[in-house]
């Protein structure tokens, strides 16, 4: 049988990323992964004697830039059939995103090691904390803005 529409065979052959499910599972993973990469330069800055204000706050932002771009390159590849397709436009998108996320993380990490009580598990939960609240933020945008699947209507 012959295809009468010159859209149909294309549309069929063009690579289709995982659903919404799949591309969750494998954010999580990913993030699981690169949350690990963040946690471990953040503590082995601290060990390194970065753990009093204000070289707490700059190695909570290099830890946040290793995960971080480890993240990308990895949910670029694996989890948003988006970042197969993409170019400069990606790389400006994740640029912005991450210059918001990274202030956010940081700034949340210092609220939170301003509010929690003396313990020693105060920078462990402020850091879980930030890191929480800038996956969100990064799952929603890298989805829906960064690494959107380009339709007919885009």
């Amino acid at each position: 049988m012959v295809a009468t529409d010159p859209h149909a065979n294309a549309t069929a052959a063009k690579p289709s990323g995982p659903g919404l499910l799949g591309q969750l599972i494998r954010f999580g993973l990913i993030g699981g992964f690169c949350a690990l990469v963040d946690f471990g330069v953040y503590q082995g800055l601290r060990a390194l004697g970065m753990d009093a204000t204000p070289w707490v706050d700059v190695a909570r932002a290099i830890s946040f830039v290793a995960g971080t771009t480890t993240a990308f390159f990895l949910n670029r590849k694996f989890t948003f059939a988006g970042g197969r397709q993409g170019g400069a436009g990606q790389i400006g998108g994740f640029i912005a995103l991450y210059t918001v996320t990274f202030f956010v993380a940081v700034g949340m990490n210092r609220w939170m090691l301003h509010l929690l009580p003396e313990s020693v598990w105060k920078t462990t939960l402020g850091w879980v904390v930030s890191q929480a609240t800038a996956t969100v933020i990064n799952f929603v945008m890298l989805k829906w803005v960064v690494f959107r699947e380009k339709t007919e209507e885009n």
